[in-house]
């Protein structure tokens, strides 16, 4: 959802208002694929002709993805505890955010998806709750479970299910990233191995851009917290972010986020907070920012573009939005389309690499396509499902 279209939280509940009317009753509808004209089509669809088809399943039990709508259904799960930029929120506040990623879905690739939100933060709870549920969906998207809880819960997931587990908040955050500056290093003249990039943030999405940064070939990246670099010396880190710190930050660096911005080519934000303009200033020439706490990013465009070549935010209101729209709806649309049965890190790669070629000419302008580029998508969907293919997780 893009930030100039959602009015401040803070104004309160008043019906009349465009925000509300909008989600008046919901975003979703149950529409049926079939016409009941007949006595005839009812004795097919229901009984006794569905019985047939039940035993075909229980025989084959495969066929559920021929013969049902499972095959093209995604369910968009959360707990509610990392909602937007409002955080924990709980299970029915986060329905009218996961009404609307199932909206995207749809309008975007043609993926049906269906909002789940669960009364309970317990990871045992959850991946008991979504595991026993798994028959009735083609692929799970993990949405808005803080973290660290969010890592055990989609590891765990993807161990115990055949399908497709995407956390979207990780995962779809790093391919937008990394097709972005995939396409800025490109402007700037600089190669993906030889940036030196700084990522603050160390929660879901930090950790995701990070992996797959150092997966695509950058060699130095540098993750900061709200207490300064992630790096060993540090006593104060938990697991997932003394993993960080064992598989990042080469040059040994320590001390504050601006002391890891002095002659870093790239910022990457996923933190929120705010970046002070002499920091920005202190990076390499022909810099990179993406600035991606929404609706307020960590720095703002007008400062970065002074100490900036290429700038990037997540809102719709500037160039170069870094959305996660580009990515899950393809993502999971060529994912489903070879029945594959989980998200690889080839896949996520490649899903970036679409992303990024739909660009035909690369400008500081212009890193990212629209959200609204209709090649978008499919690009996505095609270059998945080929990755699915030569990985050896795709069932056809």
């Amino acid at each position: 959802m893009s930030a100039s279209s959602v009015e401040p939280a803070c104004t309160g509940h008043d019906p009349s208002r465009p925000v509300f009317l909008m989600h008046r009753g919901g975003k979703l509808e149950v529409v049926p694929r079939l016409a009941l004209r007949d006595r005839a089509d009812l004795s097919l669809a229901y009984s006794p002709g569905v019985a047939e088809v039940s035993l075909a399943i229980a025989a084959e039990p495969a066929l559920v993805d021929t013969y049902t709508g499972r095959a093209n259904t995604v369910a968009v799960v959360s707990d509610g505890t990392a909602v937007l930029g409002l955080g924990d929120v709980g299970p029915r506040a986060a329905m009218p955010v996961m009404e609307g990623k199932a909206l995207l879905f749809k309008h975007f690739a043609g993926v049906d998806a269906v909002p789940i939100c669960l009364d309970t933060t317990d990871v045992e709870e959850i991946v008991d709750t979504v595991a026993r549920m798994a028959p009735t969906f083609g692929g799970v998207n993990l949405e808005d479970i803080s973290a660290p809880r969010c890592f055990e819960v989609e590891r765990r997931l993807q161990e115990r299910l055949d399908v497709p587990v995407f956390h979207d908040d990780q995962h779809g955050t790093a391919i937008v990233t990394l097709a972005g500056l995939v396409n800025a290093a490109q402007v700037v003249g600089k190669d993906l191995a030889g940036l030196r990039v700084v990522v603050s943030g160390a929660g879901a999405a930090g950790v995701a851009v990070a992996a797959i940064l150092r997966r695509a070939g950058v060699l130095d990246v540098v993750v900061c917290d709200s207490r300064g670099v992630v790096e060993p010396g540090r006593a104060d880190l938990p697991d997932h972010k003394r993993r960080l710190a064992a598989t990042t930050n080469p040059r040994a660096l320590a001390g504050s986020l601006a002391d890891a911005l002095v002659g870093a080519d790239v910022y990457v934000g996923v933190s929120g907070g705010t970046v002070p303009e002499e920091a920005v200033a202190a990076m390499a020439e022909d810099a990179i920012v993406f600035a991606l706490a929404n609706p307020d990013p960590e720095v703002a465009p007008e400062v970065a573009a002074r100490h900036a070549a290429v700038v990037g935010t997540g809102r719709s209101d500037y160039p170069n939005q870094i959305n996660n729209v580009l990515a899950f709806p393809g993502v999971f649309r060529g994912a489903l389309d070879v029945r594959a049965r989980r998200v690889t890190e080839g896949m996520k790669l490649a899903a970036a690499r679409a992303i990024a070629d739909v660009v035909e000419h690369p400008s500081a302008g212009e890193v990212v396509p629209s959200v609204f580029d209709e090649r978008v998508a499919p690009a996505v969907a095609a270059a998945v499902a080929a990755a699915a293919r030569r990985e050896g997780v795709a069932r056809r």
